[in-house]
């Protein structure tokens, strides 16, 4: 132990791997007898949960205003974090710890009213400024909205005083030269510009983060360079900081001036308790502030009319993928699962770092070898020693992996950087972190369904006939509805039948906000979510959302909230005169009708409302087509589609109304079908819905086609029809196997003015381009043979069975019978049986 009669200012970086071995050698040289640490002052009484073995970072300090828990800020830390690792020393060595760090009580009341603060100047690929003290904020994020990281929010006003000049008792500090408010800089940046070079990262990596691999095995590079003063570091950054800080004032962070006069304050605070020797941890830029002279009176007098609210803060699990991003509640740093694993390796970090790359290409299938990891290995140093660095670093690495295990092939490269690089570390916290109501209901409920959160997104296929996946799903359900979407519908070949359903699940941090702040809605996530659908439900005069909030409920079985949706939902359909809206509403609607059925809901009051609104539709929709633009007619296109679907999923109505609802809505479709006013993408679209139900011959298909191309409809109308008509995937298809329809479409095209063509091309190009390229191919083939291939191909088969008329020839016998041979052995056949046996079994089979 060496005493110190001044305190240990640390400068860090934040999430930085050397600053953190740098902090911990300095806390094992001098061990100091009280850490103070950059944070908000709130959390003093959550430190000791980091020592619980059931906390494991990364995790985040989170503060929110629990009458507003929009409003929040988070402070993540890593495992590499210099923050983290003093925290964890001076629990381990009984040391107190104390945050010191504006308080989260006046940074999330100025939040409103300064404003987001927007983004920190960055530099560098990780929030070069984090290095100094800024970046992400500086307290490590930066939120979004209302949620802005605490750091940069608080405001200051004054004068500075100098480094070496006394300040004025009962003045506050302000930057000196006038170059600071021009722009927020990047003390790294500038830094590593000063020392030749153009990349900020490349240049704290060559200098911090490499200068302790001397370090001696199993010691996470405590110690350092042998012999070497730990302290020498943080003095040598200091320096450097004091000179950025004579030169650019507060670089453009006003806010600091108060947030550093609140440290000050702390600091003294502490030397009084604890006496001399205690250990800050800071970001480096705020060094020089905290080592200048100033007056107890000049700093509280830039703490004093602060706005305050009351806070409440806990730990949250945190994310590698959220510590890479820039925005949101990020950290900006590009690669923490690297920097991970140079804080984590207790020697040779590039061999392990490419023994980690081959297991994970191995797992994908890679063919990668020892051989490949050593040259892998040896191409990285080589390129280090080229490039003037000491060590290989991740770039060095990276074109290794590339040119070696890769084969000059960059889809190894993004695997590599998704899951190592960057990585899906999520971090865990104790139960006994404090929590709302509703977080412990959402954490019993993930436990009791065996549904553990991840970081690393993944799909869930669930059987809704098992009654843990109907579970699981009625919590996905309601955490949507609540604006916690840890999981979102996927369509996937698994979700095709009723009784199944696909999500894609992954756990983000700030989920834990909108756990909090949907927990003014109640204590437990049923509870919370049928509080939060009724309010939604009066609150909104839209019928489509409310139809859609029914079928919402439905899925996430909340039956004491259907009533008051349903309630609402007749009030909204009763006065909606909109046969768009009804339309519209309609869908959602007859789904819930469904799924109320599969998941034993009683819905015969959503049928019945169903039906209701089925039938004002059929009256209304003939009018509302005609006297439609283009425009117009493609929304009402999609209506039309829409209620089609509808109906075919609805039951049919009681006996003692006339006919059932799919026979009215034929009915409805052939009116639409032969009234001119309509325009022709609809009529063209009735047309079509009706032959694909059966419910029209394709003679009379046929003949309308006919005269909705004749010479006398303008092109752009009969382009219109053959859009509705023909449109979509399954259209090709059906010119394609029906020569005739085909033959009709290729006679007008031929026939229309050279004139209309051009205006006529687009509206063609866009339903032709919904074809695959195998039906847009054999279209093209059919019209290049001509009528005339597609007839001698018939006459030459006239000992064929009869075809379907328009659908070409028939069966063709001896085609059939050159793959019986192969069949019956397939099929496992007997070979005596006789071909008439073969047919008869073929056409069984097919």
């Amino acid at each position: 132990m060496t005493a110190r009669d001044q305190p240990l200012l640390l400068g860090v970086r934040h999430h930085g791997p050397g600053s953190a071995r740098a902090v911990r050698a300095v806390l094992e040289r001098y061990e100091p007898p009280a850490v103070l640490i950059e944070g908000p002052p709130e959390a003093d009484a959550l430190v000791a949960l980091a020592a619980d073995e059931a906390m494991r970072p990364p995790v985040a300090l989170l503060a929110h205003v629990p009458a507003d828990p929009g409003r929040a800020a988070f402070w993540p830390l890593a495992e590499f974090s210099p923050e983290w690792v003093a925290i964890r020393w001076a629990l381990a060595h009984d040391v107190p710890v104390r945050f010191i760090d504006l308080p989260a009580a006046h940074s999330l009341a100025m939040g409103e009213s300064e404003g987001d603060g927007g983004e920190e100047a960055e530099g560098g690929g990780s929030r070069g400024a984090v290095s100094a003290g800024r970046g992400e904020a500086d307290a490590r994020t930066a939120g979004s909205g209302r949620a802005a990281g605490a750091d940069d929010r608080t405001p200051g006003t004054g004068r500075t005083a100098g480094p070496d000049q006394p300040a004025d008792a009962d003045a506050a500090p302000t930057p000196a030269p006038d170059r600071a408010a021009e722009a927020r800089i990047d003390p790294v940046a500038v830094l590593a510009e000063a020392a030749g070079y153009d990349d900020p990262e490349r240049w704290w990596e060559d200098v911090i983060e490499h200068r302790a691999h001397g370090h001696r095995p199993g010691d996470g590079g405590a110690s350092g360079l042998t012999g070497e003063d730990p302290l020498a570091p943080f003095e040598a950054l200091a320096e450097a900081m004091t000179a950025l800080r004579e030169a650019y004032g507060v670089g453009g962070h006003d806010r600091d001036l108060v947030r550093e006069a609140h440290m000050r304050l702390r600091l003294r605070d502490a030397r009084r308790e604890f006496g001399e020797g205690v250990a800050v941890v800071c970001g480096a830029w705020h060094v020089p502030a905290l080592a200048r002279r100033t007056t107890v009176t000049a700093d509280r007098q830039l703490l004093k009319g602060l706005p305050k609210v009351k806070p409440e803060v806990t730990w949250v699990p945190w994310t590698h993928r959220r510590l890479s991003r820039r925005s949101g509640y990020g950290a900006g740093i590009s690669s923490p699962g690297w920097y991970g694993h140079l804080f984590s390796a207790p020697d040779r970090p590039i061999e392990r770092w490419m023994t980690k790359v081959a297991g994970l290409l191995r797992e994908e299938d890679y063919a990668v070898s020892s051989a490949h990891v050593i040259e892998a290995v040896r191409l990285a140093d080589a390129l280090a020693v080229m490039r003037g660095r000491p060590l290989a670093g991740l770039a060095e690495a990276g074109d290794a992996v590339r040119a070696v295990l890769g084969e000059g092939s960059d889809a190894p490269s993004a695997l590599i950087h998704d899951r190592l690089v960057v990585g899906d570390v999520l971090g865990e916290v104790p139960e006994s972190a404090p929590a709302v109501p509703l977080q412990r209901d959402i954490a019993r409920s993930q436990r009791s369904l065996r549904l553990k959160p991840e970081a690393a997104e993944r799909e869930l296929d669930l059987d809704l006939r098992k009654e843990t996946d109907a579970g699981r799903s009625r919590l996905l359900h309601r955490l949507r509805l609540l604006g916690v979407p840890w999981g979102e519908p996927a369509r996937t070949r698994a979700s095709t039948g009723t009784f199944r359903e696909s999500w894609r699940l992954r756990w983000e941090p700030e989920l834990s906000v909108r756990a909090a702040e949907a927990g003014i809605w109640g204590t437990t996530v049923e509870a919370a979510a049928t509080a939060k659908a009724r309010s939604d439900a009066v609150g909104t005069s839209i019928l489509a959302d409310v139809t859609a909030l029914a079928e919402r409920c439905l899925l996430a079985a909340l039956p004491d909230a259907l009533p008051v949706v349903m309630r609402v939902l007749t009030d909204r359909a009763a006065l909606d005169a909109d046969v768009g809206h009804l339309a519209q509403a309609l869908p959602a609607l007859v789904r819930s009708v469904r799924y109320g059925d599969v998941r034993g809901t009683d819905a015969a009051a959503l049928g019945e409302v169903a039906t209701g609104l089925a039938e004002r539709v059929f009256v209304g929709l003939p009018p509302a087509c005609t006297g439609l633009d283009a425009d117009g007619a493609a929304d009402m296109r999609n209506h039309l589609d829409a209620t089609h679907h509808a109906v075919g999923l609805l039951d049919e109505v009681p006996a003692d109304r006339p006919g059932g609802l799919r026979e009215r809505w034929a009915g409805v479709l052939r009116k639409l079908a032969e009234r001119e006013p309509v325009p022709g993408l609809l009529r063209g679209r009735a047309v079509r819905l009706l032959l694909d139900d059966g419910r029209l011959a394709s003679e009379d298909a046929e003949r309308l086609m006919g005269l909705a191309l004749s010479a006398g409809t303008p092109p752009a109308e009969a382009a219109g029809w053959i859009e509705g008509f023909a449109g979509g995937d399954a259209g090709g298809l059906l010119l394609v196997h029906d020569e005739r329809l085909l033959a009709l479409v290729d006679g007008w095209l031929a026939d229309v003015p050279a004139d209309a063509f051009t205006d006529v091309l687009p509206l063609l190009r866009r339903t032709f381009a919904e074809y695959d390229a195998g039906a847009r191919r054999t279209l093209g083939e059919l019209v290049r043979r001509g009528p005339a291939g597609a007839t001698g191909t018939a006459a030459a088969r006239s000992d064929q069975e009869a075809a379907i008329p328009g659908f070409g020839p028939g069966l063709d016998r001896d085609r059939a019978a050159a793959v019986l041979p192969t069949l019956r052995v397939l099929l496992g056949l007997p070979e005596g049986m006789d071909s008439t046996q073969d047919t008869n079994r073929t056409g069984v089979a097919g």
